[in-house]
């Protein structure tokens, strides 16, 4: 159950970690769940708003064809120069934007479906950034939002928060526990409502993410998140033990096959 061998943050990039380890293990099913429930038509005008590498925006490019426009934004260079440098493989063009959610570089009423897979819970003012999905969408244009639940529902995530705090400190988890910090479904419908939006629809949705090795994947997970420089620092002891403190904990979710743990989210849609 040892980590790694040659563990080295120097050998992947954080954007590569995470389109290894994130995205390529759960985030991309995640992303095809919301564009089938968003829907995005032939023709459609389709932002994706804190894009990261551009998933939502890819799985949305084939469905609004050539007559379409897709448009991905993020304030992360480093994760758009990865978004632009992945293959496309059919459907409109993808633009790539460099701007911030809470003021979005585009005219009022200029797109049909706005979406924004994961990122909301980390804009640090929610209600401008969904006033700002509001403006530029057309009346009765469409959102569509992913957020996870909270931790009591994300067995890997609360069994890596208590590890990363036991071996790393009190503030070595505080940016993982910021991707729950708008688990409450009330809360959340609040804010879209707040906005502007109207017949808001959430749901619940739970999914299954395996990998191989659990040891391999939980480094491999930090390698591509704000806690990289934090576990990097730490010495190999130290680091063997967070890792073993997360297969311990996770023990339950492990069969002849791998990893197998439950992810769960809230999925919205609205119309402005």
């Amino acid at each position: 159950m040892g980590e790694p061998s040659g563990w080295q943050l120097a050998s992947i990039s954080v954007a590569e970690a995470r389109e290894r380890y994130t995205m390529a293990a759960f985030g991309n099913a995640w992303a095809a769940m919301l564009v089938q429930l968003a829907a995005p038509a032939e023709g459609e005008r389709v932002l994706d708003v804190a894009c990261g590498t551009g998933v939502v925006a890819r799985y949305a490019a084939p469905l609004v064809g050539l007559t379409g426009r897709v448009v991905g934004l993020d304030l992360n260079a480093e994760m758009l120069t990865l978004a632009r440098a992945m293959p496309q493989q059919d459907g409109v063009p993808i633009v790539w934007r460099d701007g911030n959610a809470t003021a979005l570089p585009f005219p009022d009423a200029s797109f049909d479906l706005v979406c924004c897979q994961q990122g909301l819970q980390y804009f640090p003012d929610r209600p401008a950034a969904l006033q700002e999905m509001c403006r530029v969408l057309v009346p009765g244009g469409r959102l569509a939002l992913g957020v996870w639940r909270g931790l009591a529902q994300q067995p890997f995530y609360a069994a890596l928060a208590e590890a990363l705090e036991r071996y790393g400190g009190p503030e070595a988890a505080t940016s993982l526990r910021a991707a729950f910090r708008l688990a409450e479904a009330d809360e959340l419908r609040a804010l879209v409502a707040g906005a502007g939006f109207h017949a808001i629809r959430l749901r619940i949705r739970s999914r299954l993410t395996r990998y191989p090795s659990l040891a391999e994947f939980t480094l491999g997970y930090l390698a591509g998140t704000p806690m990289a420089g934090t576990v990097a620092a730490l010495d190999a002891t130290t680091r063997t033990a967070l890792v073993a403190h997360v297969c311990t904990a996770l023990r339950s979710y492990v069969d002849d096959e791998g990893m197998a743990v439950p992810w769960e989210a809230h999925l919205v849609t609205a119309q402005a």
